[in-house]
């Protein structure tokens, strides 16, 4: 019988799956120890059931050991406090050994097996000697991780215009390719201020209903497409695909009109037969 697969978050917004072998009861919110790379380390469940099964399960998940217990959450809190202690440290010894990089976040494994330093750059950067001086300061495993400011959004967190957490903190698990070509898809202005996100990247939420507009747009004659109506020789200059509507803008006076998708397809159709 296959065992329960659970989802466990942990600081900065990383979701990784479980085997939860020993059918520990588990909801939503409990805080468990889970098996780490080297050691063990602690989170909190975040999705079980059905909702996991939706989920894209990636690799061979570790085991849940067990529940929290209150020392254990004792414990995280004391490193939660030394991780914003590593963070300091750490910032003076890059602009002591004059690092291009900028720190973005520390966390400590559960049992402090491992302290991983997360930053950004714009190059590749050679930290070894960053990494000596924090293994002799904190007598551990030292793990510098670069990484993208779409990640650095998701491990700091924060809410979009919409009002509503970031979508890479709430459920994005992969990051997708998004360009400019999504906007004008969907008619939008490309203004840099309202198509780009906390990030500085152009928002994720342009990709959810690229799908729907690529589909809907088939069923209108291209924009620029030249069309002779009664009134003279007009160009398509925009469509509105909710109201099935076609905005036609005339050679002679640059007049705009608006005409129903079907209203324009009888016309496109007689052009073309009479061409």
């Amino acid at each position: 019988m296959t065992p329960e697969i659970v989802e466990i978050s942990f600081k900065g917004n990383k979701r990784t799956h479980y085997f939860n072998y020993k059918d520990i009861p588990l909801k939503p919110g409990d805080y468990v120890v889970v098996e780490a790379e080297k050691g063990i380390d602690l989170g909190m469940v975040s999705k079980i059931g059905r909702l996991v099964a939706l989920s894209e399960i990636k690799g061979e998940p570790k085991s849940v050991i067990r529940l929290a217990a209150e020392e254990d959450l004792d414990k995280l809190k004391e490193n939660r406090l030394k991780e914003v202690q590593a963070f300091y440290v750490a910032r003076e010894k890059i602009k002591f050994h004059g690092l291009n990089m900028k720190l973005v976040d520390v966390e400590y494994q559960y049992d402090q097996n491992k302290l991983t330093f997360f930053f950004t750059s714009d190059k590749r950067v050679d930290f070894r000697e960053l990494v000596k001086d924090l293994a002799a300061k904190y007598r551990t495993r030292i793990e510098l991780r670069q990484i993208g400011v779409r990640d650095e959004a998701r491990r700091l967190g924060g809410l979009g215009v919409c009002g509503e957490p970031l979508c890479c903190t709430a459920f994005i698990q992969e990051f997708e390719p998004i360009s400019t070509q999504y906007a004008k898809d969907q008619h939008l202005p490309l203004n840099p201020c309202k198509l780009t996100g906390v990030c500085g990247r152009l928002k994720c939420c342009l990709l959810y209903e690229k799908s729907f507009y690529s589909a809907t747009l088939k069923k209108f004659p291209a924009l620029e497409t030249e069309i002779n109506t009664d009134r003279g020789k007009a160009v398509i200059d925009k469509v509105d695909i909710f109201r099935e509507m076609v905005y036609l803008k005339y050679l002679d006076d640059e007049a705009v009109e608006c005409h129903s998708l079907r209203e324009v397809e009888k016309i496109l159709k007689k052009q073309n037969v009479n061409a």
